[in-house]
C-alpha cells in the first residue's frame, strides 16, 4: 500500500495517504530524503524542501498558493502557513494546447429508453412538478397515492414529487431560471411522464411554462391549475393513472454508448480526491467521449485557479472567449454581492487536507479527463455535442447536481472524501476517494475508488468503474435511489419579494 506521494515530480510537496505517517520518519522517493517533523493526517501534505515566506508551493505541478511563513522541510503544510495566491482578476490569453482521445473501437451497447425526439432514458418514471411551492404538499399527495397504487409494476421504476420553494415572488434572473429549470425538468427523458401542478396566480404560470417546455408528447406531460379544478389531488391522481397506463409497457431497448450525457461533480472533497476518484473518473470521461457520448463538468467556482487548464483545451477561439465569460461572469457574481471570490475550501475540506481554492480547484477539474472542451453551456440549457462541456452552476451540491440534470446527463458521478447521503433527480453515483469511508458509509456509497491508493491498477479500476455505469445505465439502482434520496434545488441570484 502507498502511504506517500509526491504527485508531479516538480511537486514541493508530498501527500500522506495512510493514517499512520508519523512524525520521526522517513521519506525517500528517489529523489528526495525528507525526515518528517509532524504526525501528518491522511490526505494532507508536508513540505520536501524548506519554504521561505512568499515561495510558492506547488501540488499537480502548478502553485496552489504562497507559504506565509517559513516552513521546514518534513513540516506539516496546510491553514497555519499557506495562503491563497488567487487575490486578483487575471488576464487571459488563449495559449491552445493539443488534447484529443483517442476512439473506441468498440463502444457498448445500453439498454434505455427510446424517447420522442430521440433522446435516451434510462428510468422510467413518472414525475410530479410543482410550479410553485405553494402546491409542493398536494404535489408530494399526488406522488405518494400513485406510488402506492403502482409499487408492484416493474416498468415503473419510480413516482416522485419535484418540490421546491420558488415560482413566485422572484424577479428578473431568478424567474427565468425557475421557469428555464422547471421547464427542462419536464423535458428529461429519464421521466417517462409528467404532471406539471400550478396553482393560478404564482408568476411562473402554466402557459408559460408550456412554452418553455417546447415539443412534448400531450399524452404524457399533462397539467393541473389547482385553483381551477375543485380537487387537486383526485385530479391530479387521475391523469397520472392515464399516463401510467401507457408508461406501464414501456420496454428498454438496445441503444448506442453514444447516447450517454454524464455529469460530473464533486462534494465533501478532502486530500485524496485528486489523486484517486477525481483522476479515475477522469479516465471514464475520456473512455466514454471516446464512444461518441457527452460528459459535463460544471462547479464553476472551483474551476478558479485551475480555469487556464481547462481554457487552454478549448477547440477553438470562440469557446475560449466563452469559457473567459463563464469564470468572469461568475467572479462578477461573487464581488457584486459583496462576496470574496476565493471564500473556499470549506471547513470539511480542511480537515481532509485541502488547504486553498487553487488545490481544490486543480484537483475537481481532473474530472474533465484530457479531452477537449466542445461547449459552454447556460444554466439550464440542453447539452447537444459529444466530448466535454462547461456548465454555469455553482459548487452547492445539490443546486449544481441538479443543474447536470437539467442540462440532460441522465446519471451523475459525484466523487466525495467525506460523503453524503443526498441525490438530486437522476441517479446520483457516489464514489469515495478512500476506503475507509466506503466501508463505514456503505449505504451512501457505490464505488470505492480508495483502492487505488491500496496499489490497484488504475486501468482495472477503470474497467470496474465502466461496468458499475453501464450497470446503472441499464436499470440498476444506486444508493441514493434505493434510500429515495431524490431532490432537486434551483439556482437562485436574487431578490425574493
Amino acid at each position: 500500500m502507498k502511504r506517500i506521494i509526491r504527485i508531479h515530480p516538480s511537486d514541493n510537496v508530498a501527500v500522506a495517504l495512510a493514517d499512520d505517517v508519523k512524525a520521526g520518519e522517513w521519506w525517500d522517493d528517489g529523489v528526495t530524503r525528507v525526515r518528517l517533523l509532524t504526525d501528518i493526517p491522511r490526505g494532507h501534505k508536508f513540505a520536501l524542501s524548506p519554504l521561505a515566506e512568499g515561495d510558492k508551493v506547488v501540488k499537480y505541478g502548478f502553485p496552489i498558493g504562497h507559504a506565509i511563513r517559513s516552513v521546514q522541510a518534513g513540516e506539516h503544510v496546510h491553514s497555519h502557513n499557506l495562503a491563497t495566491s488567487l487575490d486578483v482578476v487575471p488576464s487571459y490569453t488563449y495559449s491552445p494546447v493539443s488534447s484529443s482521445v483517442l476512439p473506441d473501437v468498440t463502444p457498448p451497447e445500453i439498454h434505455g429508453y427510446l424517447r420522442s425526439g430521440g433522446q435516451m432514458g434510462i428510468r422510467n418514471e413518472l414525475w410530479v412538478i410543482p410550479t410553485v411551492g405553494c402546491v409542493n404538499g398536494s404535489a408530494r399527495t399526488i406522488a405518494e397515492s400513485l406510488a402506492r397504487e403502482y409499487h408492484d409494476v416493474e416498468a415503473i421504476d419510480d413516482i416522485v414529487a419535484f418540490t421546491h420553494n420558488y415560482g413566485c415572488s422572484q424577479l428578473g434572473q431568478d424567474h427565468a431560471n425557475t421557469r428555464r429549470a422547471l421547464g427542462a425538468l419536464a423535458r428529461h427523458p429519464n421521466a417517462g411522464g409528467v404532471i406539471v401542478l400550478g396553482l393560478g396566480c404564482e408568476n411562473n404560470r402554466i402557459d408559460r411554462l408550456r412554452e418553455e417546455i417546447g415539443d412534448f408528447d400531450p399524452a404524457r406531460v399533462r397539467f393541473i391549475t389547482a385553483q381551477e379544478v375543485g380537487d387537486e389531488v383526485e385530479a391530479g391522481i387521475a391523469l397520472g393513472r392515464d399516463i401510467l397506463e401507457i408508461m406501464r409497457n414501456d420496454r428498454r431497448q438496445p441503444l448506442p454508448a453514444s447516447m450517454l450525457r454524464i455529469g460530473l461533480k464533486c462534494g465533501g472533497s478532502d486530500g485524496l480526491s485528486g489523486i484517486t476518484a477525481n483522476p479515475l473518473v477522469g479516465m471514464l470521461t475520456d473512455r466514454i467521449i471516446s464512444w461518441g457520448a457527452s460528459a459535463v463538468l460544471t462547479e464553476v467556482p472551483e474551476m478558479f485557479g485551475a480555469e487556464t487548464i481547462l481554457m487552454n483545451r478549448a477547440v477553438d477561439r470562440d469557446i475560449f472567449d466563452a469559457e473567459v465569460r463563464l469564470i468572469n461572469d461568475f467572479k462578477d457574481y461573487f464581488t457584486r454581492n459583496g462576496q470574496p471570490v476565493y471564500e473556499n475550501p470549506s471547513p470539511g475540506n480542511k480537515d481532509g487536507g485541502i488547504t486553498t481554492l487553487e488545490e481544490k480547484s486543480l484537483g475537481c477539474i481532473q474530472k474533465g479527463g484530457q479531452a477537449p472542451v466542445v461547449g459552454v453551456l447556460d444554466y439550464a440549457s440542453p447539452v447537444t455535442l459529444p466530448g466535454l462541456s462547461l456548465l454555469n452552476a455553482p459548487g452547492n451540491d445539490l443546486v449544481a447536481s441538479t443543474a447536470l440534470a437539467l442540462s440532460g446527463c441522465q446519471m451523475v458521478l459525484f466523487t466525495t472524501g467525506r460523503g453524503t447521503p443526498f441525490g438530486t433527480c437522476v441517479p446520483t453515483l457516489k464514489i469515495s476517494t478512500n476506503s475507509q469511508l466506503a466501508m463505514r458509509k456503505s449505504s451512501w456509497i457505490d464505488f470505492d475508488a480508495g483502492t487505488l491508493v491500496a496499489d490497484e491498477q488504475p486501468q482495472a479500476a477503470l474497467d470496474r468503474l465502466t461496468s458499475l455505469i453501464l450497470e446503472v445505465a441499464d436499470g440498476k439502482r444506486v444508493r441514493q435511489e434505493l434510500t429515495h434520496n431524490k431532490e432537486i434545488a434551483i439556482f437562485k441570484t436574487g431578490v425574493t419579494l
